[in-house]
């Protein structure tokens, strides 16, 4: 995922705290972030996680007239010969088994935000029922407009090399 840009504004903010249950003031009452020590409206831990919105190109988001790889055991759209062509690699599954935010700082509304993906680790592990396990790490780095990094996001997906069984 890349993100040229991402505005942190406040009413995303309530938006995102609410959808998770987070009540904390310092995600919606201005008059109280600004007594704290980040000095006005935070963002939560995991916002930075909505930028995948301001990514045209972010594969778990639909687009219009086009498959969707969907949820549940046969994702709507997507065959395993076109998930085979998309690097995934094995006649598996794969899935997210990790995520780490790394703040360097406190995000807080009015900034705008850059995302750059760069690839991280892979390593292979020998699973019991699906074969090959294949970890990829994926590096997002955060920056400000004014190019400071504010947050790096690493997540791990896995790939098994044949599906499981019964």
């Amino acid at each position: 995922m890349g993100v040229d840009r991402f505005p942190v504004e406040e009413s995303h903010i309530l938006m995102f705290a609410r959808s998770i249950g987070d009540a904390n003031p310092i995600y919606s009452d201005p008059e109280y972030a600004a007594g704290t020590e980040v000095g006005g409206i935070a963002a939560p831990p995991t916002f930075v996680q909505a930028s995948a919105q301001f990514d045209p190109d972010y594969f778990l988001r639909p687009k219009i007239g086009e498959p969707w790889f969907g949820s549940g055991k046969d994702p709507t759209g997507i065959k395993p010969e076109k998930e085979k062509s998309s690097g995934g690699g094995g006649g598996g599954g794969g899935l997210h088994a990790e995520q780490h935010y790394e703040y360097h700082r406190p995000l807080r509304a009015g900034e705008v935000l850059t995302a750059t993906v760069k690839q991280g680790e892979t390593w292979e592990k020998e699973g019991r029922r699906a074969g090959k396990l294949v970890f990829s790490e994926s590096i997002t780095e955060y920056r400000n407009q004014d190019g400071e990094l504010v947050v790096t996001a690493r997540g791990v997906g896995v790939r098994t090399e044949r599906p499981v069984e019964n």
